[in-house]
């Protein structure tokens, strides 16, 4: 299952960390953070609820870039 989400974040750098963070959170497959849309792209592993990952990747995005936010509710 693939599922886009609008995010907030301040530069391009702070955008590859939250890339990174995002791809190592369970659940996750795969992640693509693009700064110029300003969305993230994530594609979950087979049976994983997006419900239950996304505030994870969140958790994980805010330890690399503490004032990022990903808007999934």
């Amino acid at each position: 299952m693939k599922k886009t989400y609008p995010i907030e974040v301040d530069c391009a750098n702070c955008a590859a960390k939250m890339e990174e963070a995002a791809n190592k959170t369970a659940g996750v497959d795969k992640a693509v953070v693009n700064f110029m849309t300003l969305k993230m792209i994530v594609t979950f592993s087979e049976g994983a609820d997006p419900r239950e990952v996304m505030p994870r990747v969140l958790a994980n995005c805010k330890l690399v870039e503490d004032d990022c936010e990903i808007f999934f509710k």
